[in-house]
């Protein structure tokens, strides 16, 4: 594949220089301004500057019922998800029912296995729950195309409450919605709530936001301090934002103004030491420093600890880990998440290999090796069905197209999870594939970036030409080129540990990236780590610098731009500057043979 185009973030001058002038530090304000902040409240994070949970449609509704359950002690059950959003939306939907008054005895929850039960609330995941006892079941992350579960959970006479953040189904052109007594969903027609980014943990922080308003105005807390003899004061929730913010990082939604704020607050949290036992151990466990917190840590340490129990074993132990308040117990079960996920990397780096080698016999065959269908569908009978999530997305960000992998499930049909690209709706072309081949699809259902399907494996090549011809429809050249956005040049004088430790306080992820520098350089030397990363010695501004491209081994001319980000390797107590590597481009006027 061609090398990436360096493009040029544009940050709008008055927008920085209004930030500047409200003392946001010169380099901060440019980076803001390039990400679309206008003023400075924009950037303030704290919790009175959170959305209202009376905007979010649903959230009065699913109060009022979850009040009235809780008032007469019915049995509540919360159905989770497999992955680090589920687990921590669990967590908190179980934690915060019990700080707003759920008696002993009365909570519960089950959580779907992947490779038994599939995705949702399914009608034997509800057997699971009457089998609990449950009276009133709310689903975390899950549940908005669960036409059956629904339906199954209320002819057997369960409520149930209904908040996630994913799309709905779909019949005929027409969006169809589960027959539940309350959905809570920001992506649900007529819902305004102006942020529909919410991620499930944070929907079910919004529904506990607003059930707290509901009993206090039922008089069930007192309206500011207690007074003796009067109703308590209300419980605080913002004890579960840590929460909040690993599961909003873990499930790369965007970052939009509200959600970054849920991660500060977090984050805060975090590093202040005020966070559950399982989010301590899980720190302990990936060896990062907790008093250090940021949402890199949430995204590639503890995240996916959380998810390699969904993707390899049973997400109960991450749930579980999140919920004791033993110290002791949350170490042990952090550990085992650590073994797990130590096995998940090696299943995935055997599939990625041999995805990678189907992938290069593919391409062989074109006429022109360079060139990659316009998306791709791979299946091997070998590959594991808990990690053909994380494969697609290596091999989408290794071809630049979208790419669905498969594996074959226990009942023998084939699983599919899919990652797109910026600028291809992965959802709509599936419900594409469905109009135009009826019954390929068993079911299918996500959103724009991340997807997923089920079919036998015997249209498999039907589903292939079928998904190659959507994308061949909807794919165009600017979607196709491969494109790096870069801030620019960074300043010799921001070459320092302050500037590494003030980008790292802030809060970066999807649709406000973090920062991505670029800057023409001259290597000096250039070798090979691990055979498999790029370390390089290059000369920025008259000064040598360290830099490492991970997962590079192509050797770089002997002047390039480097799109970088800033980082502090750390070795043996000792810090120092290093650049990580994301692109490369060649100079026009490079010339002679690369540096060794």
């Amino acid at each position: 594949m061609n090398a990436p185009t360096l493009k040029l973030r544009t940050p709008a001058p008055r927008a920085a220089w209004t930030l500047e002038q409200a003392g946001v530090h010169p380099l901060l304000a440019r980076l803001f301004a390039a990400r679309g902040v206008r003023g400075i409240d924009e950037l303030d994070d704290g919790l009175a500057r959170l959305l209202p949970p009376s905007e979010l449609w649903g959230a009065a509704e699913a109060a009022a019922l979850l009040a009235d359950a809780l008032r007469d002690g019915l049995r509540l059950c919360v159905v989770a998800d497999y992955d680090c959003d589920g687990a921590t939306a669990c967590a908190v939907a179980l934690r915060g029912l019990a700080l707003l008054g759920a008696a002993p005895g009365t909570l519960g929850y089950v959580v779907p296995d992947r490779a038994v039960h599939g995705y949702g609330l399914t009608p034997a995941i509800v057997d699971l729950a009457l089998a609990q006892g449950a009276q009133v079941l709310v689903t975390v992350d899950n549940g908005i195309a669960s036409l059956a579960g629904v339906a199954h959970a209320r002819a057997h006479g369960l409520a149930v409450v209904v908040t996630d953040h994913h799309l709905p189904a779909q019949a005929d052109d027409e969006i169809v919605l589960p027959d539940a007594n309350v959905i809570v969903n920001p992506n649900q027609p007529g819902c305004g709530f102006p942020s529909k980014h919410l991620a499930g943990v944070g929907v079910m922080f919004y529904v506990l936001l607003a059930l707290r308003s509901e009993l206090r105005a039922r008089g069930v807390y007192a309206e500011g301090s207690a007074a003796p003899g009067s109703a308590p004061a209300q419980p605080k929730l913002d004890s579960l934002l840590d929460l909040v913010a690993l599961g909003t990082v873990a499930d790369v939604v965007r970052l939009d103004a509200n959600n970054r704020r849920l991660v500060a607050q977090g984050l805060k949290r975090i590093r202040a030491g005020r966070m559950q036992p399982g989010v301590a151990a899980l720190f302990a466990a990936a060896g990062r420093d907790p008093s250090r917190a940021a949402g890199f840590d949430f995204g590639f340490a503890l995240g996916p600890r959380i998810n390699a129990a969904g993707r390899l074993s049973d997400m109960t132990l991450g749930i579980e880990c999140l919920l004791t308040d033993d110290p002791a117990r949350a170490a042990q079960l952090a550990q085992q998440l650590d073994a797990i996920n130590r096995e998940r990397r090696e299943v995935e780096t055997g599939m990625r290999e041999q995805a990678e080698m189907l992938l290069d016999a593919l391409m062989q065959k074109l006429s022109d090796p360079g060139t990659a269908p316009p998306a791709l569908a791979i299946y091997d009978r070998d590959f594991h069905e808990g990690v053909v999530g994380i494969v697609a997305s290596r091999l989408k960000d290794r071809v630049h197209r979208p790419t669905f992998v498969f594996a074959r499930g226990q009942d023998g049909l084939l699983k599919g999870s899919g990652r797109s690209i910026e600028g291809f709706h992965l959802r709509d072309a599936l419900d594409l594939v469905s109009k135009r081949h009826p019954g390929v699809l068993k079911k299918f259902g996500g959103h724009a970036m991340a997807a997923g399907c089920t079919l036998d494996e015997a249209d498999f090549a039907t589903f292939d030409a079928a998904f190659q011809q959507a994308a061949l429809e909807g794919l165009d050249a600017a979607t196709l080129e491969r494109r790096v956005l870069s801030d620019g040049p960074l300043g010799i004088e921001h070459f320092n540990t302050d500037t590494v430790q003030s980008l790292n306080a802030q809060v970066w992820g999807p649709s406000f990236e973090a920062p991505l520098f670029s800057d023409e350089v001259e290597i000096v030397s250039q070798r090979l780590v691990g055979e498999k990363h790029l370390k390089l010695s290059v000369k920025h501004s008259g000064t040598l610098r360290d830099a490492i491209w991970f997962g590079h081994v192509d050797p770089l001319p002997a002047r390039v731009t480097l799109a970088y980000r800033l980082s502090l390797d750390e070795y043996n107590g000792r810090q120092r500057l290093q650049m990580i590597v994301e692109a490369a481009q060649a100079l026009a006027d490079a010339a002679g043979p690369p540096a060794h």
